[in-house]
């Protein structure tokens, strides 16, 4: 398992942005195959990017294409979460996560169980 700390929530208004982290001091997150969740109150947890370890090819769930972006630092064994153009319905508390070695389209339907390393989320809330 890979300690993950998540960072970078906060409060925001519609049409703003925010930059999530995920950290994994210690570890080479070029090997590692990493996904953003995120739990919205009452409403269950929910895959939203998926970043696979080579780096040439990422998932993303249709409520966010082309406005969330992910990237890495390796050299700061970080990820991070480039959410533009936020909506009140994307307030929730944010995870990162790392699968058990899988391939990238695998993740897509992976059970949460799946998944051997979690954060414990950031809050990102935003007012409209």
């Amino acid at each position: 398992q890979v300690p993950l700390v998540e960072s970078g929530g906060g409060s925001v208004q519609a049409g703003g942005s925010l930059r999530l982290s995920c950290t994994a001091s210690g570890y080479a997150i070029n090997y590692y195959t990493l996904a953003w969740f995120r739990q919205a109150p009452d409403k269950e947890r929910e895959l939203i990017v998926a970043d696979s370890w080579s780096g040439d090819s990422t998932l993303y769930a249709d409520a966010v294409k082309g406005r969330f972006t992910i990237s890495r630092d390796n050299d700061k064994s970080t990820m991070y979460l480039q959410m533009n153009r936020l909506k009140p319905d994307d307030t929730a508390r944010y995870y990162c996560a790392a699968p058990r070695p899988m391939h990238l389209k695998t993740v897509a339907s992976a059970k949460e169980s799946d998944f051997v390393s979690w954060g414990k989320g950031t809050q990102v809330i935003v007012s409209s």
